[in-house]
């Protein structure tokens, strides 16, 4: 008898003497979940390469998934939880306002978008087409930073002026600049660092924005650059936070903030197909919240202590050498390097990978310095360690 079926007939029958409903129900089979990934013959793996779009960045913990399956449950409205969530994030993160966007590239975009526009509906309307509309078109940054990620910016219809020097940067500025951008990823390889670059914009009445995607750890970055001076910042919701991989944050000055949510959905404008939705917006408030309350001490010493036990196992291999690091700005967690002596270990790095992905399970590394293979743990499972420990084992003993 179907469930249907079933609820019917107690529906029929009389109060006195009829079968308890739950009792007859719980004899009915339940039926699984199911595994849509079986379902779908989709490969999945252990993840030892890192946040990576292209790998679906991180794992959203439990916290997370209850948020977002509580808020799923009722209607709101999209404003109000706006509002309500991104004053709860621009406390914890020491700016004026926040809002939940796409991700950190549609941040990038509303945070362009509201510079330009402000709260004149008649700018927000013209986005992209600046010419003839009195907005400014030009953002200044540095060379280096010139990496792909400011094309984000362009969506909004700007150009671009890129510099080297102080001297470079205050030449380029003129009353069509518009804003000046910072990718805090490459701040290593810029000759200007986040405190002249604030100043030289300030000096010349000129709003800044910096893009912090990926950098957390250190978790004091989610206000660093509030406090320094910036005016936005712009980051990735799932990547070592752990929050939906589709969301992000553009937080900094209450005037800002409002003018790019004019520019964001329920509005219509250059980011109408850029949604967030309300499940997204309250998973990203319990990840911010989760994560600024973990004990981040404990949590890098628990990597520190798995790269050490697969740098063990590897290095109990004749011809295999280590080195442990740690990247300055993204992706800033413990880092291991492994790489062997081609005369006792035929493999190239790439060859490692390959194996290591073809086999079962399968893991994602990268390809490493001295054509070896690179890893990193902060996205493993609790165990997962010991997997990967024996699995490049196996593979490096067995050429």
């Amino acid at each position: 008898m179907k469930r249907r079926e079933v609820l019917k007939t107690l529906a029929a029958l009389p109060l006195s003497g009829a079968v308890a409903p739950t009792a007859l129900l719980a004899e009915l089979p339940v039926p699984g979940k199911r595994n849509l990934f079986k379902e779908l013959g989709l490969r999945t793996f252990i993840n030892a390469a890192g946040v990576y779009t292209s790998m679906s960045a991180s794992l959203m913990p439990e916290e997370v998934l209850d948020a977002i399956t509580a808020g799923a449950g009722e209607y709101v409205m999209l404003d109000d939880v706006q509002d309500k969530v991104g004053e709860k994030i621009a406390e914890l993160c020491h700016a004026e306002a926040a809002m939940v966007t796409a991700g950190c590239w549609s941040a990038l975009v509303l945070g362009m978008a509201g510079v330009l526009t402000g709260r004149d509906m008649k700018k927000v309307a013209q986005l992209p087409f600046l010419s003839g509309t009195g907005m400014k078109s030009k953002v200044i940054l540095q060379k280096s930073h010139a990496t792909g990620y400011h094309h984000a910016l362009s969506n909004a219809g700007v150009s671009f002026v890129t510099a080297e020097t102080r001297g470079e940067v205050e030449n380029a500025i003129d009353e069509d600049t518009a804003m000046m951008w910072f990718l805090n990823r490459e701040a290593p390889s810029g000759a200007i660092q986040h405190e002249e670059w604030v100043e030289i914009a300030r000096k010349h009445g000129i709003p800044t924005m910096i893009d912090i995607a990926s950098d957390v750890p250190p978790v004091e970055n989610l206000w660093k650059y509030n406090d320094m001076g910036f005016d936005l910042v712009a980051i990735s919701g799932g990547k070592a936070m752990r929050g939906p991989q589709s969301a992000g944050i553009l937080m900094g000055k209450r005037d800002l903030i409002a003018a790019a949510r004019l520019n964001a959905p329920p509005r219509s404008g250059i980011a109408r197909g850029q949604k967030v939705n309300k499940e997204e917006i309250l998973g990203m408030y319990v990840t911010v919240e989760r994560y600024i309350n973990l004990d981040h001490k404990k949590e890098w010493q628990l990597w520190e202590d798995q790269v050490a036990l697969i740098e063990h196992t590897a290095k109990g291999i004749d011809g295999v050498m280590t080195t442990v690091f740690v990247p300055p700005v993204a992706n800033h967690t413990p880092t291991l390097n492994i790489y062997w002596a081609k005369d006792k270990i035929g493999m190239s790095g790439n060859d490692l990978c390959e194996r290591l992905r073809d086999g079962n399970p399968s893991i994602e590394v990268r390809n490493g310095e001295n054509d070896g293979i690179e890893l990193t743990v902060f996205m493993l499972k609790p165990g997962q360690e010991r997997i990967v420990a024996q699995r490049i084992s196996e593979e490096l003993r067995s050429v």
